[in-house]
């Protein structure tokens, strides 16, 4: 039997973070991944799937003492693009103030893994791969303490517990069925609490391939926060996915016809593979599919990969137990803007460091002061967005470029200070509504005293 100070559960960016903080801090930490193969990485390491990259006030958020190495890195970005059927608009500024010179990057996220559990090591914890939690006992009579228990039968006890499993909360809800609600639990399940993700490796025709910009379309799909990416890789390989609902199906759409990535005779709604070869031949005029190669030596099979993506609002942790949630196992990664790396390393690192120095208790309020703007913001606008159709987003968008454009008539001045101040004042209520932390869907308060 092992007795360490803080135990990890997952080596993602929110598990190698934490580690890295509570070595870092003194404190004995080992960080317990299961491990996952890829075809881009030569031995097992966390389930390294993700989307668009960084942002640049991201790298603020994070945190971190260092630099994001330049090996990490697929490309700089200098815009986004936000597609609709009817309109685009071009962001090249995100306006949230950042020491970062570029509008973000797009990462190698198998490298970008690696090199935080490097950190997480050369810190002085222990990163074991290959070690899959069969189970978690917690004692709460006087100061609580935690058994895990390995595949293998190693036990492991630790003062401090860090859940960072990611959006499926593998062993996280085994913890926390033990304070919860039955009800809380159902919510919490992997199915209710999270969208699923596709994407491949597609070799680009020079001509098309951008370096500089993330694309995303939005009403050519349906589904809640569902729409599809383009995002540039190494010369000319981008990454092209989509984000959808679990269990949709075609009954639950109100106008099929409405949407450019479905056809008359689908009898259901299309798997991953089938969005991504209409998108490819509708928005590339005069392209077939297969003028776009998989590039099958990427990603966790032939250049393809599924993976679960945060779509509710996140939660807090039972700290009187000294328990922390990080990262997407928190919820705090998001459906909406297709990521959340920057909130897993940050909130890993709160909660490594608070663990250090056993003042968990600490946590929920930190990760608040922290990420929460983001966490709240984001909230906001997935539900400001839920039930719209491709007619609400080609006004939407058609909004937000009329207000960049300098040259717009006066007419549509005032169609957009109308229309402006609607969506403003919609995003103030809802936000009010989400003061406080009330974004998280289960707050500290609701676990049943250890």
């Amino acid at each position: 039997m092992r007795q360490v100070d803080v135990a990890v559960v997952g080596g993602g960016p929110a598990g190698s973070s934490a580690g890295h903080a509570a070595a870092s801090e003194g404190a004995d930490a080992v960080v317990l991944e299961k491990g996952v193969p890829r075809a881009d990485r030569e031995a097992l390491g966390p389930d390294s799937t993700d989307a668009a990259g960084i942002l640049d006030y991201w790298v603020d958020l994070m945190n971190l003492e260092e630099p994001v190495p330049e090996k990490v890195k697929h490309q700089e970005l200098h815009a986004a693009e936000f597609i609709s059927p009817d309109a685009t608009v071009e962001l090249t500024d995100t306006n949230m103030g950042s020491s970062y010179p570029n509008f973000g990057f797009t990462v190698h996220r198998a490298r970008f893994d690696d090199w935080l559990r490097e950190r997480a090591e050369n810190a002085g914890a222990e990163y074991r791969v290959g070690s899959t939690v069969a189970d978690v006992e917690t004692e709460t009579t006087g100061r609580p303490s935690h058994t895990l228990t390995l595949r293998d039968g190693t036990e492991i006890v630790a003062d401090h517990l860090v859940l960072a499993d990611g959006p499926q909360r593998t062993v996280t809800g085994r913890v926390l069925e033990n304070w919860l609600a039955a009800d809380d639990l159902e919510r919490l399940g992997s199915r209710e609490a999270n969208h699923i993700a596709y994407q491949e490796y597609r070799r680009l025709p020079e001509e098309l391939f951008e370096p500089d910009r993330i694309k995303f379309w939005w009403g050519y799909m349906p589904g809640h926060t569902a729409y599809p990416w383009v995002f540039p890789n190494d010369d000319p390989v981008a990454r092209v996915g989509l984000t959808m609902p679990i269990g949709m199906g075609l009954d639950d759409v109100d106008d099929p016809g409405a949407y450019h990535l479905l056809r008359p005779d689908d009898d259901r709604v299309p798997q991953g593979a089938t969005y991504i070869e209409r998108l490819l031949e509708e928005v590339y005029d005069g392209y077939d599919a297969q003028d776009f190669p998989l590039v099958e030596d990427r990603g966790k099979s032939g250049g393809t990969e599924t993976y679960p993506i945060s779509s509710t609002r996140p939660i807090e942790s039972p700290t009187a137990a000294n328990v922390a949630v990080t990262g997407g196992a928190m919820g705090g990664t998001s459906a909406f803007h297709e990521g959340g790396d920057h909130v897993a390393v940050r909130t890993g690192r709160i909660a490594g460091r608070l663990a250090a120095n056993d003042r968990l208790s600490a946590y929920n309020r930190e990760w608040r002061a922290a990420v929460g703007d983001e966490v709240r913001r984001n909230c906001v606008f997935a539900e400001m967005v839920r039930g719209y159709d491709p007619d609400d987003w080609d006004h939407i968008f058609g909004l937000v470029d009329a207000v960049q454009d300098d040259a717009f008539e006066p007419r549509q001045a005032m169609y957009a200070g109308l229309s402006g101040a609607k969506l403003f004042g919609e995003y103030v209520v809802r936000k009010f509504g989400y003061r406080d932390g009330g974004y998280a869907q289960v707050r500290e308060a609701d676990y049943a005293a250890p």
